[in-house]
């Protein structure tokens, strides 16, 4: 034993097992780690290593003896009968029957809702009157033929534990460090933690090797915070799936397949609630498949997830979390560089915007190494039911840590009223975890703060790909420290992505359906794509392509323009591109904001000022919203009026509206074709926060001293004839 194992043997006397032993046996019996951890921990109490092979052995008679198989339940009562009484190991729940007026005991796997039980068992053990306990059940048959049962209860000795003292759990997590203790939950559910510190130094740079610990670590947060959202993503054989079906009674996992309103929220024939009711934790395994039954479902569950409460035909109230996990094969630099593609890409089609919203922790899961062999734990952790019964208890007491939450949390910019909730309850969900009794020391708040506002803005960000407009895009959330300092927190993975940092509005996101490569994609997926002129359009059928103004110093060509570049108006990047072209076409979909306008004025100015062109024609689309289109349809018109009116131009604009347009780019008669990787508007916002805007910054007003954003412009020579 090191020394760890010695100060939980000595905090938690009784109460810890050799995690290397459950490994060992669950390979070869498909029983729930709780029920081999209580054999264990009667059969391999030892150090000896004979005395752990004799165990073993033991462990596995008596599984193989006492376990119930669901599908040998008539074996299971012949034996009763034939032998008069028999020992076994089943979940056991005991109901009221009204109409009798007397209790009546059953067995899941045993398949008899009609055991009699004595009155003593069930007000020893509350939990059988409630979600049931597992057990070593002697049950006896009855060979009184007046009796209206078969089998009766003779002895019943829980397997979860009856009655979980707080107190002794606390005083026993008094005895470790923080550090300790991460590691002591960490090998409490299997897993190394110092294969993991390992691993996540070399993986992140992280110098303490805490951040995958944090992964792991959010996986706990819906078994100890009610109405907590959460969902992670990644790679498969990494535990998720795993962690939420053996390591608490109070959890179950809902395998990929259907979810109706009945079994998941409120059945309205019989007038019960559904798994909202039961369970700690509802965990949404294989989310990519999951089918949404009946259109009202939805609804449903965006009310319950907001605060815990919907209506059905009454008021129902709940308190069980939903975890959200799943397979993520696609390459994520990919994705986080794409303009139409996001991290969320796997979530079913009903799962709109204001579902999404209502999750308040994304896990990266892509950044969990897969769990093998020598990812074991080797050494002492904590039972599996009373890890889950301490986790319980933090679950049902909220009201006693809102208090450090509030009074410590210094939110800064951009935290609205749904981040908000999500960081409260991530926040305090780790301080239940890591403190219970205790509170997190300055250093220690914060890592916890930063934690939380990654995984909420992980979520924000997918949200403003979708609906790149004003709704999500307070995205750069921040806190103050303990330094009285502003921290934006960002997400490692999109840092330095402008696709997401600042993506295009495009209200249509697609579904990647090819595995991830090897190869990392940089750019937008649609830097390289040459424009594509849909001949539904209106105007774009004539630009002739035979005005050709040869200029043999004009060449094709790429132009990468860096985050923060500067030397990039639109004289310097197309003046000499449309001197020659009577036409000029322009594909630019988006032109709701002030801003966006502001640059397609910018643009003719430019091209009045070439005085070549005699006509500009313009594809978009309308806005979102009737205000939005109104307002687009008025400024072009506002800007027809004014060339129109202007006696030294020659110039027409004409204008359409296209819902399908999607590309960026110019066409022009002289057979130039200019493809525009974020359209016109690629440059950087000098004054974000309206309160404290400094216009007097270069750039201002000239665009060539302003830094851009991260873009690509692909200059292409046209063949006259097309």
């Amino acid at each position: 034993m090191n020394a760890l194992d010695i100060k939980l043997n000595e905090a938690f006397p009784g109460k810890v097992v050799r995690k290397d032993l459950l490994h060992e046996i669950k390979r070869a019996v498909n029983v729930p780690s709780f029920v081999l951890e209580f054999l264990l921990s009667r059969y391999c109490a030892s150090e000896d290593p004979e005395e752990i092979e004799e165990g073993k052995k033991a462990v596995l008679q008596t599984i193989e003896k006492c376990y119930v198989r669901p599908d040998e339940s008539n074996k299971a009562q012949a034996i009763v009968e034939q032998k008069k009484r028999h020992k076994f190991i089943d979940k056991i729940h005991v109901k009221y029957v009204e109409r009798e007026k007397r209790y009546w005991a059953e067995m899941e796997n045993f398949a008899s809702k009609r055991i009699a039980i004595n009155s003593n068992f069930y007000q020893q053990n509350e939990k059988l009157l409630e979600s049931g306990i597992w057990a070593e059940v002697t049950l006896a048959y009855n060979e009184v033929e007046e009796d209206d049962y078969a089998f009766f209860i003779e002895d019943l000795r829980p397997i979860q534990i009856a009655h979980f003292d707080e107190q002794k759990f606390f005083r026993g997590r008094e005895r470790f460090t923080t550090d300790e203790w991460i590691d002591v939950l960490i090998r409490s559910i299997g897993i190394d933690p110092d294969w993991l510190a390992e691993r996540s130094r070399k993986l992140n740079g992280d110098k303490n090797g805490r951040r995958l610990k944090f992964h792991i670590l959010s996986r706990f947060l819906p078994l100890v915070q009610s109405n907590y959202n959460s969902i992670e993503l990644g790679g498969r054989s990494t535990g998720k799936s795993y962690f939420y079906s053996e390591f608490s009674p109070y959890s179950t996992l809902l395998s990929g397949g259907q979810a109706s309103t009945a079994t998941l929220l409120y059945n309205n024939q019989r007038k019960q609630v559904g798994a909202v009711g039961f369970w700690d934790n509802v965990a949404f395994d294989e989310v990519a498949k999951m089918k949404i039954k009946d259109a009202d479902t939805v609804q449903i569950m965006k009310d319950y997830m907001a605060n815990g409460r919907f209506s059905r035909g009454r008021e129902v109230t709940g308190y069980a979390s939903f975890s959200f996990v799943g397979n993520f094969d696609l390459n994520i630099p990919r994705i986080v560089n794409s303009y139409d593609h996001d991290l969320l890409v796997t979530l079913p089609e009903a799962f709109d915007l204001a579902v999404i919203d209502r999750i308040y922790n994304y896990i990266p899961g892509w950044e969990i190494p897969k769990i093998d062999d020598s990812a074991y734990n080797n050494n002492f952790g904590l039972i599996t039911d009373y890890m889950s019964e301490a986790l319980h208890y933090l679950f049902v007491h909220d009201s006693d840590y809102v208090g450090v939450v509030n009074s410590r949390l210094k939110k800064g910019d951009n935290i609205e009223g749904r981040d908000n909730r999500a960081l409260q309850k991530t926040i305090s969900g780790f301080i239940k975890l890591l403190f219970p009794t205790g509170q997190p020391t300055d250093e220690e708040f914060d890592e916890i703060v930063e934690y939380a506002i990654e995984g909420r803005r992980r979520i924000k960000e997918q949200l403003n790909k979708r609906k790149p407009d004003e709704e999500y895009a307070r995205i750069n959330m921040s806190y103050i420290n303990k330094d009285g300092q502003k921290v934006v927190v960002y997400c490692p993975e999109s840092k330095y992505s402008i696709a997401t940092q600042n993506p295009r509005k495009d209200a249509n996101v697609h579904v990647l359906t090819e595995p991830a490569h090897d190869n990392v994609v940089t750019t937008p997926v649609t830097a390289n794509v040459e424009p594509k002129i849909t001949q539904n359009h209106v105007l774009s059928d004539i630009i002739p392509g035979s005005e050709t103004v040869e200029d043999g110093s004009l060449k094709e060509k790429t132009v990468d323009v860096q985050y923060g570049d500067t030397g990039y108006g639109y004289d310097d990047l197309f003046a000499e591109y449309l001197k020659g072209a009577s036409i000029v076409m322009l594909e630019e979909p988006y032109l709701t904001h002030g801003f966006q306008m502001t640059n397609l004025v910018r643009f003719v100015e430019l091209l009045v000022k070439i005085g070549d062109c005699k006509v500009f024609r313009l594809v978009t689309k309308h806005g979102e919203t009737p205000e939005e289109s109104t307002l687009i349809s008025d400024s072009l018109q506002r800007l027809k009026n004014t060339l129109d009116d202007m006696d030294d131009v020659s110039m027409t604009f004409e204008y359409e509206f296209d819902e399908n347009s999607h590309d960026r780019y110019i066409r022009t008669s002289n057979n130039w074709d200019i493809t525009l990787g974020r359209g016109l508007h690629f440059y950087q916002n000098l004054n974000p926060n309206k309160d404290s805007r400094n216009f007097f910054q270069m750039g201002t007003y000239d665009m060539s001293l302003r830094p851009c954003l991260k873009t690509r412009f692909t200059f292409m020579k046209r063949n006259a004839k097309e």
